[in-house]
Order: C-alpha cells, then structure tokens, then sequence
C-alpha cells in the first residue's frame, strides 16, 4: 500500500509540474483517438445503417464476420498494419510506419466493427413504423439514413463512446506500428508499459490517472448531453 499511495501522491505533483513527457503523450492520445474515433464514424455509420436496414443475399455471413472483428486483438491488428505499412509492403511507399498517422490507421481498424455493429442494432430496433411513414412521405435513402440516426442517437452515442474507450485504452497497435517514440508517437498507454517496466511507478501511475480523468469526463459527458436532448 504504501507504493500506491506515496506513488499516487508523487503522481499528482507530477500531473500539476507540467512534465513535458508526461503531456506529450496525452496529447499524442487524445489526438490520435480522436481522429481515429471521427473516422470511424464517417464510415461506420452509413455501413451500420446500411447492414441493419436492408435485407440482402449474404447478410448473416456479414453480421458474423462484422461481430468477430470485434473481439480481434489489438495485437494482431498491430502486426497486420505494420507488414502493411512497412517497407516490403503495398503501402511501404508512403513512409506511414512509426507516425501518428499509422496508429490512426490501426485505430481506425480497431473501431470500425464497434461503430458498425451497434449502429446496426440500433437500426434494427428503430420502430418500423418510422420507416413507413417517411417512405409515405416521399423521403429519400439519404433522408432517410439521417432520420433512422437521429431516432437511434442515444444508442450511436453509447456506441461512440464504446469504441472510443477500445480506441483510447489499446497499446498493441500504437506500439507496433507508432514504435513508441518519446514526443512523436508516444501515447498514454505504451508510456505506461515502458515506464512500468523500467521502474518508474509514478509515471505509470500517473498516466493511469489521466486514462481514468479522460473516461470520467467523457462519460458525464455524454450524460449530460443526453439528459439536455431529452429535456
């Protein structure tokens, strides 16, 4: 006990310092997650409405497959990108490998299914009834894929937050294809797993408490948001 506490406390002065290492990669984290997380969303949802609203030849093979990407380790999404993105790879070229914007890419890997699964439940649950009366009313697919959405906003918004969380918390990707690169591809988690494992339990501890203080503030957040939509 007392390595936690007096690590707990060191770890507050450590947060309150400043250190620069430390807010490097809390701001590579919420950086990469966030872009990750917006991406994600772009496409997840309309392939989410798309796999929950019609009925097509196959769709239970798609469903299967959609659900099984979604317990995919970090770590194998991690070696895939990186036989992808380095040097004797398809996308070697483009000198992606050991940037943020690999991790990006994995990331994005990693939340998709979770957009694009729950997303298609949501729509699956909307009232069928809503469907028939905007088709009445003459509305188009695009009309209607926005207003599906909108009625299953609440349970989109818990799928965003659900993949944010995978996003935000998983370290075999950025490790992989970031490389873990003091001020460039560092984030919160692999920062934690090197310090951890030189010693240093107050760093770890206190990128630990950043992990916690972003996920408490997300979801009351989302609380909030949804409390003032449905007032």
């Amino acid at each position: 006990m007392n390595l936690f506490t007096d690590g707990f406390n060191e770890a507050i002065d450590l947060l309150m310092s400043g250190d620069e290492s430390v807010y490097s990669a809390i701001t590579t984290t919420i950086t990469v997650s966030s872009w990750s997380l917006l991406i994600s969303l772009i496409i997840g949802l309309p392939f989410g409405f798309l796999l929950g609203y019609y009925n097509f030849l196959g769709k239970p093979i798609v469903r299967t497959i959609v659900d099984t990407l979604l317990a995919l380790p970090t770590v194998v999404i991690g070696l895939i990108a990186y036989t992808m993105l380095s040097q004797a790879g398809p996308f070697g070229e483009y000198d992606l490998l050991f940037t943020q914007r690999a991790i990006i890419i994995g990331q994005i890997v990693l939340g998709l299914p979770i957009i694009i699964a729950l997303t298609a439940t949501q729509v699956e649950a909307v009232d069928k009834r809503l469907y028939a009366s905007l088709k009445g009313l003459g509305a188009n697919s695009k009309q209607i894929l926005i207003e599906t959405l909108i009625e299953a906003r609440f349970g989109i918004m818990t799928a965003a937050m659900t993949a944010y969380g995978r996003i935000i918390t998983e370290i075999g990707i950025s490790m992989m294809v970031g490389g873990n690169i003091k001020y460039h591809t560092r984030t919160v988690t692999t920062a934690i797993a090197l310090e951890t494992g030189k010693g240093e339990f107050v760093t770890g501890i206190a990128l630990g408490l950043v992990l916690f203080a972003v996920a408490l503030i997300v979801n009351i957040a989302l609380s909030m948001l949804k409390r003032n939509w449905e007032q």
